[in-house]
């Protein structure tokens, strides 16, 4: 997708002084250190590139530790050698970056404080863009889609409230899913990491999370050094993180490594911004009603409520636009008190004959296979009274890629006839039969 920087997005400002990080002064200092030890840094330029932080803030770092004897310059600069001054850890620093590696593991790109973080949430909440019809067409005009279906999603999308998109399997949920994620269509600032309680919480995951080169080459790495945002943030499309039948509720909560004695963000705390999407709701080992009521609260309060080790819980931003997609009726999955809290339920049906006629269609035209009017007739009047007249939209490209198959296998150009028609309709359903062991 290609992107450019937000207009509406507020940058997070670099800051001017240690102070305006946030960050306690022992902190940085002791990042900077077990940066240095595990990256083997030597250089000012180096050290300020590992932990995000402008050269001159990072050469006050330097010099603090120098004073604490805890780095010492290597040397006068010679012939050969680099411009710059290089410097090396002293045996104190070696022990004070081993010491704080035995608190955490964690080194690298200064973390952001929460409370910093929540102002730089506001400023790019999902809430705040506007998805208009023309969007939507665009990003979803791919796609059949049942008449009215975007003036019920239209509205439920550009609220930023949660979604529960319900209807028989096939047609399209998630698809449709995938679509409201590509209409939001612009770019937020992801912190690497964000602090609580001297705790770091690494955030950015580039499996959720992808990154916008804004400038080509050189001019991206001047642009990233040229103090136009804090660089402990990066760049990134709105994120999406998408779920099924593998969601558990522990993965909502803060994942904390007991060897590196570091924590990585809950799912939806990486989802804030984007989208939350969780698909085949009633497929999950969680009960629906207990992974309905874990989200409550956030969806209705904006924010959520995480624990650190020690217990101490704490809140976090929830801005996160919850689509829940499921083949089941919602009153089989919730009680009235759950349904009631998500606030746009839209049924997503099966299409009608002319619908389902025109994605057949569609998809025969992509997939280079020729229509055959006897072929059509003999599906419509002999196959489909057998289902009573159940269309899904995912039909078309079972049955096609099935003939297609059979073609393939004997050696003849593509063609649909009754006959491999019905080949392939035997394998989109299964004759209900007793096995005899």
């Amino acid at each position: 997708m290609n992107m450019h920087a937000p207009t509406g997005v507020i940058p997070p400002a670099p800051p001017k002084t240690l102070q305006e990080t946030g960050l306690s002064t022992v902190m940085m200092r002791d990042i900077l250190l077990k940066t240095i030890f595990r990256k083997n840094l030597e250089h000012v330029s180096e050290m300020a590139k590992a932990i995000s932080l402008s050269l001159p803030l990072t050469q006050q770092l330097v010099e603090i530790a120098r004073e604490q004897r805890l780095v010492e310059a290597q040397g006068t600069l010679h012939a050969g050698s680099s411009s710059e001054m290089a410097f090396q850890l002293s045996d104190a620093g070696k022990a004070r970056a081993l010491d704080a590696l035995s608190q955490s593991e964690y080194y690298g790109p200064l973390p952001v404080p929460l409370d910093l973080y929540k102002e730089q949430v506001k400023n790019q909440s999902v809430k705040n863009v506007q998805i208009t019809r023309d969007r939507l067409v665009a990003n979803m005009g791919h796609l059949i889609l049942p008449e009215h279906l975007l003036e019920h999603l239209g509205p439920a999308v550009s609220s930023g409230r949660s979604v529960l998109l319900y209807g028989p399997p096939g047609n399209g949920k998630s698809a449709i899913s995938n679509g409201i994620r590509d209409a939001l269509g612009d770019v937020i600032y992801i912190p690497h990491c964000i602090e609580y309680a001297g705790q770091v919480i690494t955030l950015y995951d580039p499996i959720v999370h992808n990154l916008i080169d804004d400038e080509p080459g050189e001019v991206s790495a001047l642009r990233r050094t040229d103090n136009r945002y804090d660089t402990r943030y990066l760049l990134c499309e709105r994120p999406t993180v998408m779920t099924g039948g593998e969601l558990m509720l522990d993965m909502l909560d803060l994942n904390y490594n007991p060897v590196s004695r570091t924590y990585q963000a809950s799912l939806q705390l990486k989802a804030t911004g984007g989208v939350f999407i969780v698909d085949d709701l009633g497929r999950q080992e969680e009960p629906p009603q207990a992974l309905i009521n874990r989200w409550i609260v956030p969806m209705e309060a904006g924010y959520d409520i995480l624990a650190l080790q020690s217990g101490e819980k704490f809140e976090v931003p929830f801005d996160t636009l919850v689509v829940f997609s499921t083949n089941f009726h919602p009153n089989k999955l919730f009680d009235s008190a759950a349904l009631r809290r998500i606030f746009y339920k839209i049924k997503i049906e099966g299409p009608t004959q002319e619908e389902f006629l025109k994605v057949f269609a569609m998809v025969a035209k992509k997939k280079k296979m020729p229509l055959d009017e006897e072929t059509l007739i003999h599906m419509l009047k002999v196959k489909y009274p057998t289902i009573e007249n159940l269309y899904a939209n995912y039909h078309g490209n079972f049955l096609i890629d099935q003939m297609i198959s059979v073609c393939e296998y004997e050696g003849i150009p593509n063609q649909m006839t009754p006959e491999l028609l019905d080949r392939a309709w035997a394998n989109m359903y299964v004759v209900d039969e007793e096995i005899v062991h």
